[in-house]
């Protein structure tokens, strides 16, 4: 998960200022870039849902591979269109990378009766980005960003293979069941996931952007990054906790609200608004990740899939748009501003989506 995830996926926000201003990029295109990386993460979740033959070790290794070679080999060119290219694959194999980890994780914890422990996998985000945030200090220029970063995720990829089983336990089957439903509520859940996409992504994606834009924040930089990491890291653990405390879906209504309080400060041109933002930002994405599958499986009876399907399409489709909207209105109005109020706007929107069900349901 941090090599995949946490350095394939997100080194690209710290390293994005460093690019933008060699290359040079503008808002616009450094928006569609990311963009590409989700619609590949999408289409690559898309492909697991489908039986695929073969060792789940050997994908989970190619995947890995895969994932840490589109990442080195952005430093190779300063094409967009190649770049763009580059990370659109590189989201394809970070998909394949999280549902086999996972799968074979998740499917050895419950065999050890120990699924408590699952924060610990997804913890892997957080530790893999406040590992990407120092690569900003090597004195390499942004290419060799990419193939440091690249580098150490193909490292990864040796520890992973010398500690996954080449075969996990088997894991009894239960009788499959009719899939069913509460459709109205799941819906409302999945356009709130959609919301919660794209508001956490434009902050996720532009935060040292943002810090860069700020002469006096610009030597907070890695450390800003570093704090969304670290907050990511124990987040799943904190709010699943709380989630059993006050139910699924109001501790989802409420980790959007913080993280809306979080974009939110990323307006405010100081240290200790930036800080706080990312705090606020690490220590609820992944977190809230967590809590909308849970609560949309929790809205099904019998296979799960296709809940699970339409929540991961939501979100991707959120994640999709997010990126180049904020670039292109950037472009236009000279700040990030503006699209980080759309980005709070509908975060405050997917909290009260959720919220309403929540305290109905509760009442």
């Amino acid at each position: 998960m941090g090599c995949a995830m946490g350095i394939g996926r997100f080194v690209y926000t710290p390293v994005l200022p460093f690019m933008a201003e060699a290359i040079p990029l503008t808002a616009s295109q450094a928006g569609w870039i990311a963009s590409a990386n989700f619609l590949g993460y999408l289409l690559g979740a898309l492909a697991t849902s489908f039986r695929i033959p073969g060792l789940p070790k050997l994908w989970l290794l190619g995947a890995l591979i895969a994932s840490a070679v589109t990442t080195g080999a952005v430093g190779l060119s300063s094409s967009v269109e190649i770049i763009a290219a580059l990370r659109f694959f590189g989201g394809v194999a970070s998909a394949f990378a999280l549902v086999f980890a996972s799968s074979q994780v998740l499917e050895g914890l419950a065999q050890a009766k120990r699924s408590s422990l699952s924060w610990v996998h997804f913890a892997g985000v957080g530790i893999g980005i406040a590992l990407s945030s120092q690569v900003i200090l090597l004195p390499v220029g942004w290419a060799g960003m990419w193939f440091a970063s690249g580098l150490t995720a193909l490292l990864g990829v040796v520890a992973v293979a010398l500690m996954v089983p080449a075969r996990p336990a088997a894991v009894p089957v239960a009788a499959a069941k009719p899939a069913g439903a509460r459709n109205g509520a799941l819906i409302r859940l999945a356009i709130s996931y959609g919301l919660f996409g794209f508001g956490y992504v434009i902050t996720a994606t532009f935060l040292i952007s943002i810090v860069r834009e700020a002469a006096n924040l610009r030597a907070f930089e890695p450390v800003a990054w570093l704090a969304v990491g670290l907050a990511a890291a124990p987040s799943v653990l904190i709010w699943v906790t709380i989630g059993r405390r006050i139910g699924l879906e109001r501790a989802y209504a409420v980790s959007c609200a913080v993280e809306a309080v979080g974009v939110l400060c990323s307006l405010w041109n100081a240290t200790a608004g930036i800080l706080l933002s990312a705090v606020l930002l690490g220590g609820t994405f992944v977190g809230i990740t967590a809590l909308g599958l849970q609560a949309a499986r929790a809205e099904t009876t019998g296979d799960p899939r296709r809940a699970l399907g339409l929540m991961t399409t939501a979100f991707s489709v959120g994640q999709i748009i997010g990126p180049s909207f904020a670039g292109h209105l950037r472009d236009a109005t000279g700040s990030f501003a503006l699209p980080t109020i759309f980005a709070a706007l509908a975060l405050l929107a997917a909290t009260g989506l959720t919220f309403r069900r929540a305290a109905a349901s509760a009442g």
